[in-house]
C-alpha cells in the first residue's frame, strides 16, 4: 500500500487524522519539528521524519516515495508577538510543500484550509462557492487566504489538489495552541469569569479526520468541502460544556462594547509584554460575525455525517480527564 506523508501531526486535526489513517491500515510517515513531541502524540506505527514545512530540504525528504500528502501543518493563533511568523509558515511552508510535490509527482494534495477564506453572505451564511476576493481582517487569516491562493494557482501546474475547511475544531487530541479544548478546561475549572459575546461554528476533530480521508478516497482534484457540525453561541456552548462535565458554572457574558475595549486594551498590553491577549480582536470580530458554514456539500457528496455537539463534547471531556487536564 502506498505511503501517505502527514504534515502537522502533532496538532489537533493532524494528530486525529494519523490515527484515522493507521486505523485504515495506512503506512504513515509524519514530519515533525521535534522526534520526542511526535513520539509522545504519534501512534507507533507513524515512521516519524525530522524537519520543519519552511526547511525545503527536509521536506524533499518526507515526501520522498509518498504517493499522497496530507498538508495539515500551520499556524492557527489568532495572535502571535512576531506575526511574521504566520506567512513564515502558514504562506512559504505551503510553497515549499506545493514545490516539493510537483517535482515529486504525488498523486493526491489533501490541503487543510479554513471557513476563514469565503466570503460571509446574508445572516452569516458560508458555502464553498465564493471565495472572499478581500483580505482579512487577522494576520492568520489572511495568511491562510494567500496560502489557498497558492495552491489554487499550483493545479494549473499539476498539482492535483482537494481542499478542506474546517470550522472550530475541538475533540480528544492533543493541542498546543489557545483554541476551543483550552477554553472547555478553563470553564470546568471555573477560570473564565465571563464570556465574550456572539457564537462559533465547530466541528469535532475525529470528523474532521474522517472528512479528509472521505475526500481523498472521493473528491476530484480541485474540489472543496466544508467541515463544520453547527453554529452555536459561547453561552450555549458553555452550558454543554458545564452540563457534561458536571463542573463549573456558565459565566456571565460580555456586553458587545465593554467586549470590544476589553480586547483593544488586551491587544495593547500583550504589545508590551509579548503574551497573547485574553481576547484577541481578530477573534472577537469572528465571533461577532455570526459565521453559519453550510457543510451541505460534504453530507451529500463525501457522505460526511458529523458528531454533534452535546456527543462530541462527552468524547473530548473523557480524554480530557484521562489524560489529566481537568
Amino acid at each position: 500500500m502506498s505511503r501517505v506523508l502527514l504534515t502537522g501531526g502533532t496538532g489537533l486535526v493532524g494528530s486525529s487524522l494519523a490515527r484515522e489513517l493507521v486505523q485504515k491500515g495506512r503506512k504513515v510517515r509524519a514530519l515533525v519539528r521535534s522526534l520526542e513531541r511526535g513520539e509522545s502524540v504519534l501512534p507507533e506505527e507513524c515512521e516519524l521524519a525530522e524537519g520543519d514545512v519552511t526547511d525545503i530540504e527536509s521536506l524533499r525528504r518526507a515526501v520522498r516515495e509518498c504517493s499522497v500528502v496530507y498538508h495539515v501543518a500551520a499556524l492557527p493563533e489568532q495572535w502571535l508577538a512576531d506575526p511574521s511568523a504566520f506567512r513564515r509558515v502558514n504562506v512559504g511552508g505551503t510553497r515549499n510543500m506545493i514545490e516539493v510535490c510537483l517535482e515529486q509527482g504525488v498523486e493526491k494534495f489533501v490541503y487543510t484550509s479554513t471557513i476563514d477564506v469565503f466570503e460571509v453572505g446574508a445572516e452569516g451564511r458560508v458555502e464553498e462557492s465564493q471565495l472572499d476576493p478581500n483580505p482579512r481582517g487577522t494576520h492568520y487569516q489572511r495568511s491562510k487566504q494567500e496560502a489557498d491562493r497558492a495552491v489554487t494557482e499550483a493545479m494549473a501546474r499539476g498539482l492535483p489538489a482537494v481542499f478542506l475547511h474546517p470550522s472550530g475544531v475541538y475533540g480528544p487530541a492533543p493541542a498546543r495552541s489557545p483554541m476551543i479544548n483550552d477554553a472547555i478546561i478553563k470553564l470546568v475549572k471555573r477560570k473564565t469569569p465571563a464570556l465574550p459575546p456572539g457564537g462559533m461554528p465547530v466541528v469535532l476533530c475525529d470528523d474532521v479526520a474522517a472528512g479528509h480521508l472521505l475526500a481523498e478516497e472521493k473528491a476530484p482534484v480541485g474540489s472543496r468541502y466544508i467541515l463544520s457540525e453547527s453554529f452555536v453561541s459561547l453561552h450555549e456552548f458553555a452550558s454543554v460544556v458545564c452540563e457534561e462535565s458536571g463542573c463549573g458554572k456558565v459565566p456571565p457574558v460580555l456586553p458587545v462594547g465593554i467586549a470590544k475595549v476589553t480586547a483593544a486594551a488586551g491587544e495593547l498590553v500583550a504589545r508590551v509584554t509579548r503574551r497573547p491577549p485574553l481576547l484577541p480582536r481578530g477573534q472577537l470580530h469572528f465571533l461577532l460575525l455570526g459565521v453559519r458554514p453550510l457543510a451541505k456539500k460534504a453530507r451529500d457528496e463525501l457522505g460526511w455525517n458529523p458528531t454533534p455537539l452535546q456527543d462530541g463534547m462527552r468524547k473530548t471531556l473523557a480524554y480530557l480527564w484521562k489524560e489529566g487536564l481537568l
